[in-house]
């Protein structure tokens, strides 16, 4: 699969955001080779000063058939805060199928929905209930390496004090080489509870492929929430096979 990455975007997920199209959070159209694995260890966190909130896990793609992509986000939780020091304990479960129904390679062009649910398993965020996300990705691929690509949807978040929210994105990456792609984005969501704010990502990332099937993804930049600036990280090293 292509390596890619991004460039402009609005809207994602709350607190630590959950993983999209490593190493970003826009995700694209494009879904994992029929009968291939992509297979990400990663580590994520966003925070400023003495708060912080991440995540670290493994996030499994499947390619069972032609344009269907099955995905599952195994994550661990790590927090800190001044009055409560250190937490950990497990993460969100992700279940997702990716179809993409678009597919014109004459024109580079492909679209995919990529519905996706967030169990409640964490054990920092007892009494969360089922979120469910909606998405609509689409994607242009270009001359020279270059790929544009983005959408968003619609994320229902039940729960007391929770309200559901719109997310979108768009993004644009540039492979310099057979080894290296370079890239940004800009993310935006809606509040995800009464009375909050919405939340502004930015970022710049790098896929560099090391040997064989294994490469390494890194991205981070600024969040912009309530009137302040936290910051965000990513890396993993994924394999495809």
């Amino acid at each position: 699969m292509k390596l890619r990455l991004l460039a402009c975007a609005a809207a994602l997920f709350a607190a630590a955001p959950a993983l999209a199209e490593p190493p970003y959070l826009t995700d694209d159209p494009i879904p994992t080779d029929t009968g291939h694995w992509e297979i990400y260890a990663f580590t994520e966190g966003e925070g400023r000063h003495s708060t912080f909130d991440g995540d670290a896990g493994f996030d499994l793609n499947y390619g069972p058939m032609k344009d269907v992509q099955l995905t599952s986000t195994l994550p661990l939780d790590l927090s800190h805060e001044a009055q409560d020091g250190w937490r950990d304990g497990t993460g969100d479960v992700e279940l997702g199928v990716k179809y993409r129904f678009l597919h014109d390679e004459r024109h580079g062009v492909s679209a995919a929905v990529f519905p996706r649910a967030i169990l409640p398993t964490s054990t920092l965020a007892a009494g969360e209930r089922t979120r469910l996300l909606l998405p609509l990705w689409v994607g242009k691929d270009f001359a020279g390496g270059t790929s544009l690509f983005g959408g968003g949807g619609y994320e229902f978040n039940p729960g007391r004090g929770n309200r559901g929210f719109w997310q979108a994105g768009v993004a644009l990456t540039q492979d310099l080489n057979k080894g290296l792609s370079v890239g940004a984005e800009i993310t935006r969501q809606g509040a995800d509870t009464i009375g909050g704010t919405d939340q502004t990502r930015a970022g710049i990332g790098a896929i560099i492929h090391i040997s064989g099937p294994a490469s390494l993804f890194v991205s981070g930049g600024p969040t912009w929430d309530d009137r302040r600036t936290l910051y965000r990280f990513y890396a993993s090293l994924g394999f495809v096979f």
